[in-house]
C-alpha cells in the first residue's frame, strides 16, 4: 500500500504489565491495518518470547538482559538502557519510532537522539532511585512528541513539564472477556474479589488487605506481579498485616494469558485500589466481563470509568463498596461497563495513532487530541 508506514514500538519487558499489553495489542492492530510494524523489547530471566503469542505480521526483536547477582536497581536500569540502545542502533531504518516507557525512550534517545522520537506516558511515576529519576525526567522532557492514554495524565504532564500531549485511550479486547467462562475459577476459589498487578505500593495492596478484613465471606485473590522493581519489603509487610487481620490472600503470581479471561469473569468483584494509574486496562477488562468494579477515587479513573464503576478513597470505603457490589447486583452499572469496554477497540486506538504518526511525519510535531 502506498501510504504504508514503517513503525517501531519499543518496550521494557516481555511480562504482562499494562504498558506491555498495550504495546503488543497496538502493534497487532497497526499491522492488521496494513502497516509494517516491529516491536523491540528487553527480555529478562531467560525469556525467549512475550507472555503470549504475537501476530506473525509483527516482527519481534528481543534483547536478552542476563541477571547479575547483587546488581542494584539503578545499575540494572543503566545496563538495560545500554543493551536496548545497542540493539536499536543496529535496527533497520524506520519512519516512526515510538517508545512506550522511560527505559525504551532513553534507549531510543541514546541510539538515534530524541528529535524524531514519540513516547507514550502511560502514567507519571514517583521514583526514589537516582538513575530512575533521571531516566523518567529525560523520557518526558526530551522526546519530540508525547502521547498520553487519558486526559488526566496529559494534565499532569502539562503541569509538571509544560508539554502538551496527544490523548489516545487504550483499547481492550472486550469480546475475549465478555465471552469468558468463570465457572472453573469459582469452583476452585469460591467467591472472590480479584486484584491484578501483584503486591506493590502503586497498586494500593495494603489498603485492599485492610478492606478485606471488613468484608465477610469473600476471598482475596491477587494475580500478576512480574515487574522490574524489588518490592519484597512492601510485600512482606502487607502479608504480615494480612496475617494479623486474619486475611488469607490467594496469591496466584503471573497468570497464563489464556486463563486470564476466566479468572476475571469468575470474580464476584474486581478491586482496583491503585494510587496511580494512567488508564486502567485491567479494570476495563473486568467491565467487559460484566464484573462489578470498585476503583480508587482518582481523577483519571473517574474520567475513564465514570458511572460504570463504584469509587472509594480508603479501606473502609472499599469494604463498603465491595460489599454493596457483591450483595446488590446493579444491571445499569453492568450494562454501562460492558458498553464502555466495547467502545474502546484496539482498531480505534490504532487509527488514532496513525493520524498522529502522519501528522508527526509531516510536521515534526503533534499535540492534537485523539479519540
Amino acid at each position: 500500500m502506498a501510504d504504508r508506514l514503517r513503525i517501531r514500538l519499543s518496550t521494557y519487558s516481555t511480562k504482562p504489565r499494562g504498558g506491555v499489553v498495550h504495546t503488543l495489542a497496538l502493534a497487532e492492530a497497526l499491522a492488521c491495518a496494513g502497516h509494517d510494524v516491529a516491536v523491540y523489547s528487553l527480555a529478562r530471566g531467560g525469556d525467549t518470547g512475550f507472555f503470549r503469542p504475537v501476530d506473525p505480521r509483527v516482527r519481534v526483536h528481543l534483547v536478552p538482559v542476563p541477571d547479575l547477582d547483587g546488581e542494584t536497581v539503578g545499575a540494572r536500569i543503566l545496563r538495560s538502557i545500554d543493551l536496548l540502545a545497542e540493539a536499536l542502533s543496529r535496527a533497520p531504518g524506520t519512519e516512526i519510532r515510538h517508545a512506550q516507557d522511560c527505559l525504551s525512550a532513553n534507549a531510543e534517545g541514546r541510539a538515534f537522539g530524541y528529535r524524531s522520537l514519540l513516547r507514550t506516558v502511560h502514567h507519571v511515576d514517583d521514583f526514589s532511585t537516582p538513575e530512575l529519576v533521571a531516566c523518567h525526567e529525560r523520557a518526558i522532557a526530551s522526546p519530540a512528541a508525547l502521547v498520553c492514554v487519558s486526559r488526566a495524565v496529559a494534565a499532569e504532564v502539562r503541569a509538571g513539564w509544560g508539554r502538551d500531549a496527544t490523548v489516545i485511550g487504550n483499547g481492550v479486547d472486550a469480546a475475549r472477556f465478555a465471552g469468558a467462562d468463570g465457572t472453573p475459577w469459582r469452583e476452585r476459589l469460591g467467591r472472590y474479589v480479584l486484584s491484578v498487578g501483584g503486591i506493590e505500593p502503586r497498586k494500593g495492596t495494603a489498603d485492599l488487605v485492610e478492606a478485606m478484613a471488613l468484608v465477610p465471606r469473600l476471598r482475596l485473590v491477587v494475580g500478576g506481579g512480574e515487574t522490574l522493581f524489588d518490592y519484597r519489603d512492601y510485600r512482606a509487610s502487607v502479608l504480615a498485616r494480612a496475617d494479623e487481620l486474619g486475611v488469607t490472600p490467594e496469591i496466584l503470581g503471573p497468570v497464563a494469558d489464556d486463563d486470564l479471561p476466566g479468572l476475571v469473569a469468575g470474580a464476584a468483584a474486581f478491586a482496583f485500589p491503585s494510587v496511580k494509574e494512567g488508564f486502567g486496562l485491567a479494570a476495563m477488562e473486568a467491565l467487559a466481563a460484566g464484573v462489578p468494579l470498585v476503583a480508587r477515587d482518582l481523577p483519571v479513573l473517574r474520567e475513564v470509568f465514570g458511572p460504570a464503576a463504584r469509587f472509594a478513597t480508603d479501606p473502609a470505603g472499599f469494604a463498603a463498596e465491595l460489599t454493596a457490589a457483591v450483595s446488590r447486583p446493579d444491571p445499569v452499572r453492568e450494562r454501562a461497563g460492558r458498553e464502555l469496554a466495547a467502545r474502546h477497540s484496539w482498531s480505534a486506538a490504532a487509527e488514532g495513532h496513525v493520524r498522529l504518526y502522519r501528522e508527526f511525519a509531516a510536521t515534526g510535531s503533534a499535540c492534537s487530541s485523539g479519540p
